[in-house]
């Protein structure tokens, strides 16, 4: 029906403060992968340790994982799914990641390895606590396609910040002594590590603050007992297993792993490459400290202001799975150019490289993460659950299973090739070069698997709409099926029985071919409708989305002569332009603020609603379209808004109502009496009546809301047909039905004085991805304002 509350567009400041929780998401392993380097450089710890403290936290952090997201995916509470755990995991992650890292030389290697451990097992459960459930918040944000790549992207570009702030911690820890800020590396991290822990604690709390989450008291969701939660194994388990036959998950999975963990092994490498490629091993030589920091810097901005807007254009112009060949291939030359342009003597050649190098990893979760969101909505299809939670601790546990192998990977590497830590490049050369040949090749191999696996994912544009269509199609099913078993067409069945209608003879229609009705059609639209409803968004538009007067005046041009009044739905956001347009027109407008569960949305649409009919700009006054039906507010909620735009439109002649379907009203006697008038929507298509028993409904459901208006006025506020997309019962979409429905309505609503709104005036593509492809063919013009029906 008309307006959706469901929007696919995510405000920005939604999307900021997801990104905030991207940074601190970023921040905390990037400063830890900054720091590791201390254990090796100057505290001693020999590879076998190095690996050993790589591996096991994160084999700890991939097994918890799951667990977190079984518990996150059935919390009941008032604050939703996510927000408490944000919030507790981001306090434990920060205040031990602050104490992980007060480690002393004179301690002894072996009281700092146990210790370091202890506190590494600490910070973990806290990255799952908190990651786990703030990564499906982002899964949750919209269900457009393109929408979650933009998404991703504005979180990934504030996170990239973490990357172009951390390698300068290298600076601060290895320029030291008098030209330094502390006397040694090790009392640079450990207070570094306390700045960290405490200033991105509060950044990653800020999702849990900002990101709204509608309450889950009343879902069906297992019981979080800890009976449950130990017999969530079985199904964590069998989530491991559906998730991992669907052959696009386990792609995306596989060459996550291969891409992130081949670059992840080497990563660590990275100050070692420079400062003993470039410096000969002396990392405190005149300007050494600064190039580890600049190569992790430039890297990380060049893929903050190259690489994810250029990925989030590919995406949408080539699709996700070829952007991704794209970055994965560019990404390529840039490790090639690693090896040829680390030049002892010639540091900045390196630069260059780096544009190149950054589209691998820097392309990797802007895209990966949007392509589970699709894959999530395929798991939906097949099962019929709804696992963020679980998807994004699968993948998650992919990725940190695979990290931990890459830290084990990386100390075995290292005590293969023989490096040692602190011997000059001249004393080690052969250690020197595998070194540099690990460093380009390993992630060089990793790629070119990864875009092998890929060149056949098959979750396109195309099918992901598909998905999304059918999924809005069963959502449709089930709330007719929900509805005809409380007030739809189902128990009204009785109460339908007892109406008499007057006799009416309508226009027959039964034998017309399609050029007859298409006649029919063009003549009753000529003859000038009482009402249409007006479609404001154009093709690549959609709610939230700010209208141009240009697009509302060509639209309003277009329909003029077929109307006397049009109906709008908003008043921000460009919506209050139609009314100013329509009185250039001379139109006459049924204005309507929209309300939803957004309580400062609300308030600005009553505002605004109020100003126009000041200024003389509301001809008849809508507070609210379906509101109850879906259960955004409650009716004494609703009724306060009403008596507030009343009063506030005292002294003038403009009746104040609501628009919900009819049924609504016959259950809402306060309702009716608080509206001057009622305007009903009425849609034999959504019972799932036959076209050839719809205008009879029609008439039925008007007859019921008349029985409960107390005399008032009655405007059927919405009522049409499809002209394409899934059918409802026995109700199926056709530019043949549609026509004979308009033709039909108009006749009798003119023949019997009723004003009547016919939606609509365009077809709007932005619905296809709520209520699937029907929702989208509603109009008489269609998405480039061609008449439909010549």
């Amino acid at each position: 029906m008309s307006n959706s509350t469901t929007s696919s567009k995510v405000p920005m400041g939604q999307k900021i403060a997801f990104g905030f929780g991207m940074l601190a998401n970023q921040m905390f392993p990037a400063a830890l992968g900054i720091f590791m380097v201390v254990l090796v450089e100057n505290l001693g710890f020999p590879g076998w340790m190095w690996g050993i403290i790589y591996f096991f936290p994160r084999i700890f952090d991939s097994f918890t994982d799951p667990i977190m997201g079984f518990i996150s995916d059935n919390t009941k509470s008032r604050w939703g799914r996510r927000r408490q755990y944000v919030l507790i995991g981001a306090l434990i992650m920060g205040i031990s990641f602050s104490i992980m890292w007060q480690l002393y030389i004179d301690s002894g290697i072996d009281y700092n390895f146990v210790y370091f451990m202890f506190w590494s097992f600490i910070f973990y459960l806290g990255l799952t606590i908190f990651s786990v459930p703030y990564v499906a918040m982002g899964y949750e944000m919209s269900d457009d396609f393109h929408e979650r790549t933009s998404i991703m992207a504005v979180a990934q570009w504030i996170g990239q910040w973490a990357w172009v702030i951390a390698p300068w911690f290298w600076v601060i820890m290895y320029i030291n002594g008098d030209d330094g800020w502390f006397a040694t590396a090790e009392e640079a991290t450990r207070t570094l590590a306390v700045w960290v822990g405490v200033i991105f604690m509060f950044i990653a709390i800020i999702p849990a603050l900002f990101i709204k989450s509608k309450s889950t008291l009343d879902e069906d969701y297992a019981d979080l007992s800890l009976s449950n939660i130990k017999n969530s194994f079985s199904e964590i388990k069998l989530g491991f297993k559906e998730a991992l036959r669907i052959k696009p998950f386990r792609k995306l999975c596989i060459s996550t792993f291969l891409i992130f963990n081949a670059f992840n092994t080497v990563a660590t490498f990275t100050f070692f490459v420079i400062v003993y490629q470039l410096f000969n091993g002396d990392a405190e030589a005149a300007n050494a400290g600064y190039w580890p920091s600049l190569f992790g810097c430039l890297g990380a901005l060049s893929t903050t202001f190259i690489v994810i807007p250029v990925v989030t254009w590919m995406s949408k112009k080539l699709g996700k799975k070829n952007a991704f060949i794209w970055s994965q291939g560019i990404s390529i030359i840039g490790y090639v150019l690693l090896w040829f342009l680390l030049i002892p003597g010639k540091p900045y050649m390196f630069i260059f490289a780096l544009p190149f190098f950054s589209f691998g990893i820097g392309s990797l979760f802007t895209l990966m993460m949007s392509m589970t969101s699709d894959v999530i909505d395929l798991d939906e299809l097949n099962t019929g659950k709804r696992r963020e939670g679980i998807f994004g601790a699968i993948y998650w546990w992919m990725v940190k299973f695979g990290f931990a192998i890459a830290g084990a990977l990386s100390g075995v590497i290292l005590s293969v090739i023989g490096f040692q830590e602190g011997i000059a490049t001249t004393e080690q050369e052969g250690a020197i070069i595998g070194l540099r040949a690990f460093f380009s090749g390993l992630p060089i191999l990793g790629t070119l698997v990864a875009m092998y696996i890929m060149h056949d994912y098959d979750i396109t544009e195309k099918r992901a709409l598909e998905i999304s269509a059918e999924l809005a199609s069963r959502k449709i099913k089930k709330k007719e099926k929900e509805t005809s078993s409380a007030y739809g067409a189902g128990n009204l069945r009785a109460l339908i029985n007892t109406i008499k209608l007057k006799d009416y003879s309508a226009v027959d229609v039964s034998n017309n071919d399609l050029k007859e009705i298409t006649t029919l059609h063009n003549k009753a639209l000529n003859n000038v409708l009482s009402g249409l409803c007006f479609s404001p968004y154009v093709e690549g538009q959609e709610v939230g989305d700010i209208l141009t007067k240009e697009q509302i005046r060509r639209r309003m041009k277009i329909i003029s002569p077929y109307t006397n009044w049009v109906r709008s739905f908003s008043c921000t956001e460009g919506n209050e332009l139609i009314p100013v347009v329509a009185h250039e027109n001379n139109k006459k407008v049924l204005v309507g603020a929209w309300i939803s569960e957004d309580r400062d949305r609300n308030e600005r649409e009553i505002e605004n609603l109020i100003l126009l009919a000041k200024t003389g700009l509301v001809d008849m006054a809508a507070v609210g379209n379906e509101v109850l039906l879906r259960g955004d507010i409650s009716e004494k909620e609703l009724i306060v808004y009403i008596n507030r735009v009343k009063d506030g439109l005292k002294g003038l002649d403009i009746k104040v109502g609501y628009v919900d379907t009819y049924y609504e009203y016959y259950q809402r006697p306060n309702l009716v009496e608080v509206c001057d008038i009622i305007l009903a929507n009425c849609y034999p298509f959504w019972e799932g009546f036959a076209i050839e028993d719809a205008l009879t409904h029609l008439r039925q459901m008007h007859a019921i809301t008349k029985e409960v208006a107390k005399g008032k006025e009655i405007i059927i506020a919405e009522t049409g047909w499809p002209s394409q997309g899934e059918s409802i019962l026995d109700a199926h979409p056709s530019k043949l039905n549609a026509m004979k429905y308009f033709v039909q309505t108009q006749d009798w609503a003119n023949k019997e004085t009723i004003q009547m709104f016919h939606f609509s005036s365009f077809d709007e593509s932005w619905k296809v991805r709520i209520e699937g492809e029907v929702g989208a063919r509603w109009g008489i013009w269609d998405k480039d304002e061609k008449l439909k029906h010549r």
